[in-house]
């Protein structure tokens, strides 16, 4: 069974932590248990039902009218909603269900849905990494939710792998030769995955090398395919020395070719090297290609 915090129930659910308290004052309807220290805590089914609660009063019901429906009513008017609705933060709600309870056929409807709606490239960007950003709390405690990292993450790159199946390069004179991949040790690879993806959708030739990718190896391709820019992403702390190091050794390695930086483990008040640009998100990884 899940324990969560009442920060990182705040971060997932997007209520307030003062609200959850008002809300836990004057209705019922939720009570968060207690350690035998006295410290306030939340479980799955809580945190389900909180993630209904806020989804339909984000939606104009109030928090009064909502008390009065029963467990099975709040369940079927969010069900209505996540059928009629356009708006991400509703559907990001859907997608944490679907995570909590490896719900595929409510990932996938969800998903197929936003993509028939705003398109592939806008359901990733507007949809798919808040979601993985607000659910990241989940990936770093606590077996169950690594599992369900696991779960989400293989349907996401399933979704993209089809995409870029789907591609039909067509190379023109902007064309450029980008190589992707990530450090050795670092796994976490959807943001290059959809890297690829965008390069690619821009006619771009790309060599995808995916993750944990010793340095070594790097020398080979880069002599035969001859890149005109490198795509790096950190999200955890490298073995061996820090990203920035990494950086600067890989800039060292190849000083003509430029390199695109971008991960939580990239500093921004470190100074990078020359041929080094830092990109803090997929909305700046847009502008920059």
């Amino acid at each position: 069974m899940g324990q969560y915090s009442i920060k990182e129930v705040e971060t997932l659910s997007g209520v307030k932590a003062h609200t959850l308290r008002i809300w836990e004052q004057r209705y019922d309807f939720l009570k968060p248990k207690r350690t035998d220290t006295n410290i306030r805590y939340y479980t799955d089914e809580q945190l389900r039902l909180l993630l209904n609660i806020g989804t339909l009063n984000r939606n104009g019901m109030k928090i009064s009218k909502i008390a009065e429906l029963g467990k099975e009513n709040l369940g079927a008017h969010v069900l209505n909603l996540y059928e009629e609705t356009e708006h991400a933060t509703h559907l990001l709600d859907a997608l944490i269900h679907s995570m909590l309870d490896f719900d595929e056929q409510r990932f996938e409807k969800t998903l197929n849905s936003a993509i028939k709606k705003m398109g592939f490239q806008e359901a990733f960007t507007q949809l798919i990494f808040p979601f993985l950003s607000r659910t990241g709390v989940l990936w770093t405690a606590g077996e169950v939710r690594v599992a369900q990292e696991h779960f989400i993450s293989n349907l996401v790159r399933r979704k993209i792998m089809v995409a870029i199946d789907k591609q039909q390069l067509k190379l023109t004179k902007n064309s450029k030769k980008i190589i992707l991949f990530l450090p050795e040790g670092e796994n976490h690879e959807l943001q290059l995955l959809f890297s690829d993806f965008l390069l690619r959708e821009k006619n771009h030739q790309t060599a995808y090398l995916g993750a944990s990718l010793p340095l070594n190896e790097l020398g080979f391709i880069t002599d035969k395919f001859k890149p005109d820019y490198l795509v790096v992403f950190a999200t955890v702390p490298l073995q061996q020395m820090s990203f920035h190091t990494y950086l600067k050794k890989l800039s060292s390695l190849y000083p003509r070719t430029k390199v695109i930086a971008g991960g939580t483990q990239l500093d921004s008040t470190d100074k990078l090297p020359a041929n080094c640009l830092s990109v803090k998100s997929i909305q700046e990884f847009l502008k920059l290609i």
